[in-house]
């Protein structure tokens, strides 16, 4: 790959994940001081990441994959997405928000595969190539947080109360716009499939793979893939919140602990995927997500933050050694013929059916331990979703029969299906 594709390529997953990472962390926090929200509506407005996930296969696979270059719809997609985000900056109601923002994510979620398309198209190998440009993404994704909390101070009490949180949105469009005019530029990335090719609902959501669910493990998996989701849902709504209201200091820089943490676990996960296997890698990110929680429940914004930047750094083992390790397993079950089929699954019950309970589930505690305005009963609200994830690892250990000792790894946990995750 040539240096000034390279840089092209790094540049476009930069601003991909700033734009995210420029909003999404803070959401929580602006919904509740600044529309007013309770759980129930910060529910509805975070399942429009859910609601997106279910949409995106089929923009993909109707739209980029038979008539538009791939470079193309993502600048559209991107530009379109500026226009949203500066009605949401302006947005002073939640339902006003709400329409904007659920459009928004719908238009957003199919770019994560779109930039994946662009940059996989120029790579002849792919495996070696596609870390050293993902990671990018990641930087972008911290140095929006650090920027919140250390250059322009949004996140301080005195400006979250002052409403400058909004700013975020405009910080966030402002990119979208630079990438989606930068999108034109890229590489040409032209449709897979002909305009003449027939395209089944099947293949577009995954549902081909289905027939891997005869397998009792890999039902078992999936299962827990979902019922995973409730508790991660918590840490993306509520976790910011819960930091602000701690006292925490800097609370968007402090998360940004948990994009790092992803980045080194994720080198570590060859060697512990090896060494012990794919049922005690994945009961590890279990235990890690009760683990988490448990320290949000009994730690504090004084002399015992400690234990909250704990959890937050624990991010990294709870969804690496989860997420990252089971897609690395529906890799090697599904084979290649059915191995997008089953990424695709997998993708449509964790972040679409999975976190749409989960976000649901979160709206649901915060607003029965809420007790005043600000106050909630953290205790319980972070306890619940650490008992969840404590049944679900009851439940894997009991019906996941381990039929190896070791599970092979599998030399592909930094492609397209292993790397979308990382924000």
């Amino acid at each position: 790959m040539k240096l000034s594709t390279r840089i092209q390529l790094s540049v476009m997953m930069f601003l991909e994940f700033f734009i995210w990472g420029g909003w999404f962390v803070t959401l929580g926090t602006f919904l509740g001081t600044n529309l007013d929200a309770d759980g129930g509506q910060m529910a509805r407005v975070f399942s429009t990441q859910s609601w997106g996930a279910i949409i995106a296969p089929f923009i993909i696979g109707l739209i980029a994959d038979r008539y538009i270059n791939a470079e193309k719809i993502l600048g559209v997609l991107h530009i379109l997405g500026a226009v949203l985000m500066y009605q949401m900056y302006q947005a002073e109601d939640i339902s006003i928000f709400y329409p904007y923002v659920f459009i928004y994510m719908v238009l957003y979620m199919p770019t994560l595969a779109l930039v994946n398309s662009v940059s996989f198209n120029q790579m002849q190998n792919p495996e070696k190539e596609f870390s050293g440009i993902r990671v990018w993404g990641t930087i972008g994704w911290i140095i929006a947080g650090l920027m919140i909390s250390f250059l322009f101070h949004w996140d301080t009490p005195e400006n979250t109360g002052n409403g400058l949180l909004k700013n975020t949105f405009l910080m966030a469009g402002i990119a979208s716009l630079l990438l989606g005019l930068f999108s034109f530029t890229l590489p040409k990335t032209p449709p897979k499939k002909s305009k003449g090719e027939k395209v089944s609902l099947k293949q577009i959501i995954g549902l081909e793979a289905l027939q891997l669910l005869k397998d009792r493990n890999f039902l078992v998996f999936f299962i827990s893939s979902i019922l995973i989701c409730i508790p991660l849902a918590f840490y993306y709504q509520t976790a910011h919140p819960f930091l602000t209201n701690m006292g925490v200091d800097n609370p968007t820089a402090k998360m940004s602990i948990g994009q790092i943490s992803e980045i080194l676990f994720l080198l570590l996960l060859p060697v512990f995927f090896v060494r012990f296997g794919f049922k005690i890698t994945i009961l590890v990110g279990m235990l890690a997500w009760a683990v988490r929680y448990m320290l949000f429940a009994f730690g504090n914004g004084d002399e015992l933050s400690f234990m909250l930047i704990i959890g937050i750094a624990l991010h990294g083992v709870c969804y690496d050694f989860f997420f990252v390790a089971g897609q690395i397993y529906t890799n090697s079950k599904a084979g290649e013929r059915y191995k997008s089929a089953a990424q695709g699954l997998i993708t449509l019950a964790t972040y679409g059916i999975g976190m749409l309970i989960g976000f649901e589930v979160a709206g649901m505690i915060t607003d029965t331990y809420k007790i005043s305005d600000n106050q909630f009963d953290y205790k319980m609200i972070w306890m619940i979703p650490a008992g969840i994830a404590a049944v679900v690892m009851v439940i894997f250990i009991i019906f996941f029969k381990n039929k190896e000792n070791k599970v092979q790894y599998i030399d592909e946990p930094l492609n397209e299906e292993t790397t979308e995750h990382i924000k």
